[in-house]
């Protein structure tokens, strides 16, 4: 259990980075691009993969995909912390697996029992009630959409995560040296793109801070692999622990560190987020 410990800590704290670091006037933008070094160096250093690239137009269409999304999401993730608060973006990032469960359900045609239909209609809810604003917040008004993009991002993160692993032509440690490397140079683009037109300031704190971003977003899916290689006999355990402890983590730190305010409805929506997945969790152990 205490790989998934890790997991949810280094999770929920790529965020609490993101938080301070846009209180600290650095550049978000630099720092995901730098996240890619040291993240890509982590990958290298541990695991060892081969840069492979013989593989079909349908594997090279889904590692393109997320080559562009994942730095484009990370971008979504920031904003979303900066003007909806840690809290909502957390929970927006973890029922994201809503998206993934509909891809199951209408394209893939998996079969759904009780509890993972029941699982799905709390989590409509959950997201209705968690993306609920107070309508005298102006500035969250103007950019609510960006609590949906992350939903609507990991969401489809995972689909081509799965994708690949469905298709078996490079294991997971290729694909991610291969995304790594084509992120690092989509992140490298729009941070540049920052500092021509906003005039951003080239700092080497925004190095510092992209390691830090790099081994833990690195960490985070070493020690999740390493969870689902131990517990490999009961995945649901992984599953639900990882989702309910980055949203409970994540609330708390919001709530308590960063002094977040949230309606009574948004509190509601993260006690159904919790329920949901607990229910679709449990489906999979019928």
């Amino acid at each position: 259990m205490h790989f998934i410990l890790i997991s949810i800590i280094c999770s929920v704290f790529v965020g609490v980075l993101l938080k301070i670091a846009r209180k600290s006037a650095l550049s978000i933008y630099q720092i995901i691009a730098w996240n890619y070094v040291f993240a890509l160096s982590a990958l290298l250093l541990f695991y060892k993969p081969e840069l492979k690239t013989d593989f079909g137009i349908q594997t090279g269409t889904i590692i393109i995909s997320l080559i562009i999304l994942l730095p484009v999401v990370f971008v979504f993730q920031a904003k979303a912390i900066k003007y909806s608060g840690i809290v909502k973006t957390d929970i927006a990032q973890r029922l994201s697996l809503f998206i993934s469960i509909c891809f199951s359900f209408f394209i893939a045609k998996e079969h759904f029992n009780t509890y993972k239909n029941i699982g799905l209609s709390i989590a409509f809810i959950a997201i209705f009630l968690t993306f609920y604003r107070k309508q005298n917040k102006e500035i969250e008004n103007k950019n609510w959409y960006f609590l949906p993009l992350v939903l609507l991002g990991f969401g489809f993160i995972d689909i081509l995560f799965k994708k690949v692993a469905t298709i078996g032509e490079l294991n997971f440690t290729e694909v991610l040296l291969l995304v790594f490397i084509g992120a690092f140079f989509v992140a490298t683009t729009i941070a540049f793109s920052q500092i021509r037109q906003q005039k951003e300031t080239v700092s080497i704190q925004n190095l510092y801070w992209g390691a830090g971003m790099g081994l833990l977003n690195f960490s985070n899916i070493y020690f999740y692999i390493k969870a689902h290689q131990v517990l490999s006999s009961n995945p649901s355990t992984v599953f639900i622990g990882m989702n309910m402890g980055v949203i409970l983590l994540g609330s708390l730190i919001g709530i308590f560190y960063f002094k977040e305010k949230l309606a009574k409805l948004n509190y509601i929506g993260l006690l159904l987020s919790l329920i949901s997945i607990a229910f679709i969790a449990y489906s999979q152990m019928q």
